[in-house]
């Protein structure tokens, strides 16, 4: 049986998971600008750590798991090959 008090938090959950991406995203272009890779990989990590713990709480967060993970991944490659390039 759902509170609607849980329903609000599952918002919330996904809102945050989403405003979490989005920050990372605006963090990894102003440091590939810098060329600070190692700075971007300690980014990403805490980011998916705090993902795997909002997963752990909530299980309709999977989803939202499976995105950032994709968007991380996509991201470190970026920033290899610029990082390779440049």
């Amino acid at each position: 049986m759902q509170l609607p008090g849980r329903v609000i938090y599952r918002l919330g959950v996904l809102e945050l998971s989403i405003l979490a991406a989005a920050a990372v995203a605006v963090v990894v272009v102003v440091i590939v600008v810098e060329e600070e890779v190692v700075v971007v990989i300690v980014v990403l990590v805490v980011v998916l750590v705090i993902v795997v713990v909002i997963a752990v709480e909530e299980a309709a967060a999977v989803v939202v798991v499976v995105v950032v993970v994709v968007v991380v991944v996509v991201v470190v490659v970026v920033v290899v090959v610029v990082t390779v390039v440049v």
